[in-house]
């Protein structure tokens, strides 16, 4: 054998080694992550996406919405199998326990630290902690910031690791990468065609039935009024149709989880789409992309330069468990079961269900020292207020959050310190500019909207006040129907 020949081979065995000996680190280090949080991985996550595709491609289901495809379409079935097989690579993830633990712990942690202070609240804690370990736990989340995948998965990582369905505005290097690295799986919004959603379908049931937390987002976008959209339910309705069996079913639990900001870091680009959405346009992905790009270079620049501030608070609030099973006996009537209906029958059941989660997600929307703000500002009809007119407006605004046992935010400071909190941000985003003597403030030309924006996010908690808030709102109304009911 020529001395070439040789090396070669030691090359090969070297790199083998090297190979073997990098998955034995790498799976000591996912070991100590796991252990360093005592969070619970579901071992389903870890199932390689080649035995997660073969199994898609042997479902019986598929293969009859691959027939109906090839027929309607007028292709073959191999063409229909094909495009079956791009929607699973679209959609199915790769779970990593150090891309989720090591990098993205420790990025959301440096960021979010950066951007806000962070703060968590629970509604029941013990119902919480009394879940079984073997539960189905899908949360349901009100969707105010592209923030919000990483402000939840970063105040839970100690407890779960979350798989979201994400939206196709992530499908883009490295995003594609880091989400599905995280576990989220991606989803085609307003495609209609039913082979995909009969993949999409199949995929969500398949998570479910062993046990992956997922967190939904049931209004389908970001709020552009700051208002709670409507709930839309087709992701929750794929997951529930797994409680048919009622082994899984007792497993079953929705959590609501009401999110806040100081600050929402899209809001100005929100309010222009929703402008421009009143006019029937959309915002070109080029000039998405140019806004974003000003943004991090503008502050990146404050950072450099010592000026930066922090945005205030970013506020979680996670609900009382909601139980799948006790849902089925309340909605079972003469011994008829929702599953057990026609689908035209058992959809207005699912939405029913899902409306009440939204509810209570109204319930525990945080109040934060913005929001309160704003929404004392817009229940006045002068652009001029007097300093000690808003700071007792404020006062008035907060006593009936707690009589109405809303979750207002630091509720015992002094409001006049609350104010101050509030002001720096106001100021700041130049919403708010104070006369000159300090006796009261003016909100400036052109600031309204976003006033009204931030002010919509906890209106429909206010009580007396909500009607007057309402009146002011200067936002266009883009459709009567985006408003949903939020009473228990």
């Amino acid at each position: 054998m020529t001395r070439p020949l040789l090396a070669v081979l030691a090359l090969l065995v070297l790199l083998l080694l090297a190979r073997r000996m990098a998955r034995r680190t790498a799976r000591r280090a996912a070991t100590r992550a796991v252990r360093r949080f005592h969070a619970r991985v579901n071992r389903f996550k870890l199932t390689r996406k080649p035995y997660i595709r073969a199994t898609l491609l042997r479902d019986i289901e598929i293969a009859a919405a691959v027939r109906q495809h090839a027929l309607q379409a007028g292709v073959t079935e191999a063409d229909a199998w094909r495009r079956v097989e791009v929607y699973i690579g679209e959609i199915v993830p790769h779970f990593n326990i150090l891309a989720y633990y090591k990098f993205g712990y420790g990025f959301s942690r440096a960021v979010l630290n950066l951007l806000y202070k962070v703060s968590l609240d629970y509604e029941d804690l013990g119902a919480l902690e009394r879940l079984p370990d073997d539960s189905t736990v899908i949360y349901l989340i009100n969707h105010r910031s592209n923030a919000d995948y990483v402000l939840l998965a970063y105040v839970l990582a100690g407890d779960v690791s979350i798989s979201y369905a994400v939206g196709e505005w992530a499908r883009a290097f490295p995003l594609e990468y880091v989400f599905k690295s995280f576990g989220s799986y991606f989803i085609r919004r307003r495609y209609r065609e039913p082979l995909y959603h009969t993949v999409l379908e199949r995929y969500v049931q398949l998570i479910t039935r062993h046990g992956v937390t997922q967190g939904i987002f049931p209004e389908g976008g970001l709020t552009r009024d700051g208002r709670l959209r409507p709930a839309k339910i087709g992701l929750l309705d794929y997951a529930l149709q797994v409680a048919r069996d009622p082994a899984m079913a007792e497993r079953m639990m929705l959590i609501p989880v009401a999110l806040n900001y100081d600050r929402v870091l899209e809001d100005r680009t929100l309010l222009r789409e929703l402008a421009r959405e009143e006019r029937g346009l959309r915002t070109p992905r080029r000039q998405q992309a140019g806004e974003v790009a000003r943004y991090i270079g503008w502050n990146l620049l404050r950072l450099l330069g010592g000026r930066w501030q922090r945005y205030g608070r970013a506020a979680v609030t996670i609900g009382t468990p909601i139980s799948i099973a006790a849902w089925l006996a309340e909605e079972r009537v003469e011994e008829i079961g929702v599953f057990d209906l026609p689908r035209p029958e058992r959809l207005p059941r699912v939405q029913m269900l899902c409306d009440r989660v939204m509810s209570r997600i109204g319930e525990l929307v945080p109040v934060t020292a913005v929001a309160l703000a704003c929404a004392a500002i817009q229940s006045f009809e002068s652009d001029f207020i007097s300093h000690a007119a808003l700071i007792a407006r404020m006062a008035e605004m907060r006593d009936v959050l707690m009589e109405l046992n809303a979750r207002v935010l630091k509720a015992d400071r002094d409001i006049a310190e609350t104010f101050e909190r509030a002001w720096r941000m106001l100021s700041m985003r130049r919403m708010l500019v104070r006369e000159v003597g300090g006796s009261g403030f003016a909100v400036l030309p052109g600031q309204r909207m976003l006033v009204s924006y931030y002010a919509n996010s906890i209106a429909h908690l206010l009580g007396p006040f909500e009607a007057g808030i309402r009146e002011r709102d200067s936002l266009p109304a883009v459709r009567a129907s985006r408003d949903i009911q939020l009473t228990p």
